[in-house]
């Protein structure tokens, strides 16, 4: 069937009634409200947080191969999030039994590097069917694939998914169209409110992926597509690198509610806006998370700044104390005295030839400039006394 037949013709509107191209906003809580609104200022927050440039490396690519791990690992992929961080860094060799799930993951890292690189370079990223179809012969592109799939070319069989019927395969390529069309139409409510361009293109990435996951227009990889178009979506409106690859993470994390919200969709009375919900909770959920592991950053270099500061004059006993204290600061578990040569090589080398004595007269100099303090356990970096200058606040 054509993609130009008439509408009213086709087979889905009988068969999947749910696929309307329309979403009724004034469905969506004053809960999804906010949690939109609480979503931009995080991204923002996240982006105009300066970090030092060997973290935001560091950060960039956990954070990037956290939403691979996640779009892969719910289609199936059996590597661990650290053996896709170690691929991400190009680190992992597979035996040939196990080297299709590294491919999965590096067409992933291939599709995601793309997406980022046509940004950087300002090249066409209109959401068309043939970008869309892209993407899916990227997502499948070197792997064994069952009979009748074929890479980035729409389906022409049934598909059943966890007993989910996709769309009719005559309707697909004009779905794909009319979604397009419909979604890129959506950019005009932001053209009329420059206040919505945010929370338009955040609706945009979750609609996106809820319609190709409704219309199931390709044989195969049809799920890690739909979170493609999502990152695209989300990275061209504003959401920083990092971000980005949150919601991917979100629904392996919550598969069982990923499945069952998505399923909700297709029931009547079709609730579109539970699934936004779901989403944008997640979002914020993972945006706070993300935050604290900045701010904890942050903290970090406060400290250190605030440590070397402490020892405006140095000496053999000044220079092992405050990598006492600088090495202390990377650990969360109070370490007995007897044990601090143990916390890093460098305090194994400067206490090496010394004796207990001199570890226990470092020690009591420290507690005594507040910079360590002793708990049950042993002692610990005094990071309080730089907590103390936050803006009080009640708990």
């Amino acid at each position: 069937m054509s993609p130009v037949t008439a509408a009213q013709d086709r087979e889905y509107l009988a068969s999947h009634p749910w696929i309307t191209f329309m979403v009724n906003l004034q469905k969506l809580t004053h809960k999804t409200w906010l949690l939109l609104g609480e979503a931009e200022s995080k991204s923002h927050h996240v982006a105009g947080v300066p970090l030092r440039p060997e973290v935001a490396r560091r950060l960039h690519a956990i954070y990037l191969s956290k939403g691979i791990h996640g779009t892969t690992s719910i289609e199936g992929n059996t590597l661990s999030e650290e053996e896709v961080l170690q691929r991400v860094a190009g680190e992992l060799e597979l035996p040939p039994s196990r080297a299709y799930l590294g491919i999965e993951v590096d067409n992933i890292i291939a599709a995601c590097n793309r997406i980022v690189e046509d940004l950087a370079h300002h090249r066409p990223m209109e959401l068309t069917p043939e970008r869309i179809a892209s993407f899916n012969k990227q997502v499948l592109a070197n792997l064994d694939l069952e009979d009748g799939v074929v890479p980035g070319q729409v389906r022409t069989h049934s598909v059943v998914v966890l007993n989910y019927r996709g769309a009719p395969a005559g309707d697909c390529d004009y779905l794909l169209q009319r979604m397009c069309d419909w979604l890129n139409e959506l950019d005009t409510v932001a053209v009329d409110d420059e206040e919505m361009t945010f929370t338009v293109a955040v609706l945009k990435a979750i609609l996106a992926h809820l319609y190709i996951a409704w219309i199931h227009p390709f044989g195969d990889g049809n799920g890690r597509t739909a979170r493609l178009i999502e990152f695209q979506l989300l990275i061209q409106a504003g959401v920083p690198l990092p971000a980005a690859h949150l919601l991917s993470d979100f629904y392996n994390k919550t598969r069982e509610a990923y499945y069952r919200a998505l399923s909700r969709t297709s029931r009547p009375p079709y609730p579109v806006e539970g699934f936004i919900h779901y989403a944008m909770q997640g979002f914020v959920d993972e945006l706070r998370e993300q935050l604290q592991v900045i701010r904890e950053e942050q903290m970090r270099v406060t400290w250190e700044n605030f440590v070397h500061q402490s020892f405006p004059k140095d000496s053999p006993a000044r220079h092992r104390q405050r990598c006492v204290v600088l090495d202390l600061g990377t650990r969360r578990d109070p370490v007995a005295p007897t044990r601090l040569p143990e916390v890093s090589p460098r305090l194994a080398r400067l206490y090496a030839d010394k004796g207990t004595k001199t570890l226990t007269r470092d020690i009591n100099e420290l507690v005594k400039m507040q910079l360590v303090r002793r708990v049950p356990g042993g002692i610990v970096a005094n990071f309080d006394l730089i907590r103390a200058f936050l803006p009080m606040r009640a708990e």
